[in-house]
């Protein structure tokens, strides 16, 4: 993954394209991931009321497709202003006004994010992983504030391709327990094959 400065760079270049030709850009792990995490909470029965926090937004549009399936309490986060800059213009196009989006350091969560019921991640654990600069450190301090956002009994729905299961059990040990591994292609960006996208979801003890 890139270095933090240049996603602004793509959020800002994103931005422009979605004002020029109305295009959202790059949907990360591709439509199915976001399939594959509506259809877990339609099968759990999840109440449409629920607090759900996407960790990492991006350009939103998974709070879109959350929001058209009937969810009502979403909030998204980067620390990108430009990308929630781009989540807010997709998010007028689409009329979502019931989506709240802020900019956030999740290693460094305001106090009022807290109490969500569902937590979403899409690639934001594996970008903070690979960071150069005291990336297990960084770790630590996601799931520390992942903690600190969950309700107890939440859940924490995670895709990855940069991680195993077995890699995912042992970073999210404390305080987390493993409810169900979903279904994924055995494919990954970039042409890899064998890299496979991990799909976990978690529950808060």
């Amino acid at each position: 993954f890139p270095p933090p400065s240049s996603w602004d760079a793509a959020y800002e270049r994103e931005l422009q394209t979605f004002q020029d030709i109305g295009d959202a850009g790059e949907i990360w792990f591709g439509e199915e991931s976001m399939v594959r995490i509506i259809r877990w909470l339609e099968k759990q029965k999840v109440p449409l009321d629920s607090s759900v926090l996407d960790i990492g937004t991006g350009n939103g549009v998974l709070l879109i497709e959350l929001a058209k399936s009937g969810y009502v309490n979403l909030t998204g986060i980067d620390y990108s202003p430009s990308a929630i800059q781009l989540s807010e213009k997709v998010r007028e196009k689409e009329g979502m006004s019931n989506i709240k989006l802020k900019v956030e350091d999740f290693l460094a969560p305001s106090a009022e994010l807290s109490g969500f019921e569902i937590c979403i991640d899409k690639g934001t654990f594996d970008a903070i992983s690979l960071n150069p600069d005291n990336a297990v450190g960084k770790r630590k301090e996601y799931v520390r504030s992942l903690c600190s956002v969950l309700k107890p009994e939440g859940f924490f729905l995670i895709t990855s391709c940069n991680w195993t299961k077995e890699e995912l059990l042992n970073e999210f040990r404390e305080g987390f327990e493993i409810l169900e591994e979903l279904p994924t292609p055995k494919f990954c960006f970039g042409g890899r094959i064998g890299n496979s996208v991990t799909a976990l979801v978690f529950q808060r003890k």
